[in-house]
């Protein structure tokens, strides 16, 4: 059964932290959205990324909690 998962990308405290960017995604399991979630992160670290710096993501399933976080020193 398919559930939409929220994949948020978090810029680092010292730029104000919060929320840069959030995608949503529909997949019959976590381990999908966490490969997902993975290559969000690891795109938005290149130098050639756009907007400001990304320092985690996480991933929320549809009732909000949050089932998945990378930070990029991991």
């Amino acid at each position: 059964m398919f559930e939409t998962y929220r994949i948020e990308t978090i810029a680092p405290e010292d730029e104000g932290g919060g929320v840069v960017r959030r995608t949503f995604v529909r997949a019959d399991s976590l381990e999908v959205v966490k490969e997902r979630a993975l290559r969000v992160l690891s795109r938005a670290r290149v130098p050639q990324a756009k907007g400001p710096e990304v320092e985690a993501v996480r991933v929320l399933n549809g009732a909000g909690y949050e089932v998945f976080f990378v930070h990029a020193r991991d």
